[in-house]
């Protein structure tokens, strides 16, 4: 699914223009995005939460040289899926087994 697709689903489902859809859209993700740069957990239960994690500075090495180089400590986003999502992803993999 893309972003456009979502903008398309909310826009046919709630009966909006596909600008408003995008536009609210946007809106969300503009503020998931703020929190995770104030470095906020963002919990949408019960699909789950967007976290900001610390990864220390390691050495990794150049794949093409076998140089070794200094990967700085930086921030990364992550996503941790709430129950009701792996529930209903490893669900959706249980019932496609049983079909074959």
């Amino acid at each position: 699914m893309t972003k456009a697709d979502l903008v398309d689903t909310v826009a046919s489902e709630i009966e909006l223009t596909k600008r408003q859809a995008g536009q609210i859209v946007d809106l969300i993700l503009d503020e998931i995005k703020t929190a995770l740069q104030k470095g906020d957990r963002v919990a949408l239960t019960p699909f789950g939460s967007f976290v900001v994690r610390s990864r220390k500075a390691r050495e990794g090495r150049n794949p093409k040289t076998g140089e070794k180089i200094k990967i700085a400590a930086r921030k990364v986003p992550a996503f941790v899926a709430g129950r009701s999502l792996r529930e209903a992803v490893n669900g959706a993999a249980r019932k496609k087994k049983k079909a074959r």
